[in-house]
């Protein structure tokens, strides 16, 4: 069994490496591997699934991106790699649709999975900075289905709108934070980790990426932090063979 696991690529219009990258990246890399997980951020934003009924009519791009992703994400489930889709703190919208357009599943944030082996938890990463108390308030709001419901019955163009007033003021917010508050909370990871009873955590969100040794309940422990994806450079983390997690910067050939 070969899995690879990656986030935080922020697939937007404005930021066609990163798309073009990804797109040899899934044909180059992925292709062939049993189980591609994506942790969240997969999007820059994400209004709500009716977007793909703009394709080819969009002039913002963000419709044919969508399309476009989803085919090529269907094209790889289709050669059968069994592919997982996490939201994450920007495209916490992403629905069944395109999931089913793209031949993938929807997973839950945390999720426990096994990987060769091994029981892992997943998440986007975002729930453990708990010293970001506004986001933290932020984020129970957009995950209720309340307010979901709300704005996805919003027009289409009140949700662009408000998709980058909310981005602006995360800009805002975040430039005035302290490092370490955007960062996860050590013993929000322990008590995370061991409330799911695991000794191994991959996530995203923090574009911190790094391996980190840590003990829970008296157990040898690991945290994964994949890395965002930029212009000429990509993360993954590699599974395979039985082995542990191999965290993986690579370059986004041409």
């Amino acid at each position: 069994m070969t899995t690879l696991l990656i986030s935080d690529l922020h697939l937007h219009p404005g930021a066609p490496e990163i798309t073009e990258g990804f797109l040899r990246w899934l044909e180059e890399r992925a292709c062939g591997c049993d189980a591609l997980y994506i942790l969240g951020d997969f999007f820059e934003a994400w209004i709500g699934d009716d977007l793909l009924d703009l394709a080819g009519r969009d002039p913002s791009g963000n419709a044919d991106l969508a399309a476009r992703i989803a085919t090529a994400l269907r094209r790889l489930a289709d050669d059968g790699t069994v592919l997982y889709l996490m939201h994450g703190n920007r495209d916490f919208l992403l629905g069944e649709r395109f999931a089913r357009e793209a031949g993938a599943t929807l997973l839950a944030d945390p999720s426990v999975v096994e990987l060769e082996g091994h029981r892992v938890l997943l998440m986007h990463g975002d729930s453990l900075c708990t010293r970001d108390a506004d986001y933290q308030a932020f984020r129970a709001q957009a995950r209720h289905p309340q307010w979901q419901q709300q704005v996805l019955a919003m027009p289409i163009e009140q949700r662009v709108a408000l998709a980058s007033q909310l981005r602006a003021q995360s800009g805002e917010a975040n430039s005035n934070k302290a490092e370490d508050i955007m960062d996860v909370t050590p013993d929000e990871v322990v008590r995370t980790m061991a409330e799911h009873g695991v000794t191994t955590l991959i996530h995203g969100h923090t574009h911190r990426p790094a391996v980190h040794e840590l003990e829970v309940e008296g157990q040898p422990a690991r945290r994964y932090v994949l890395g965002d994806w930029q212009p000429g450079t990509g993360w993954e983390i590699l599974v395979e063979d039985h082995g542990e997690p191999v965290l993986r910067e690579f370059t986004l050939g041409r």
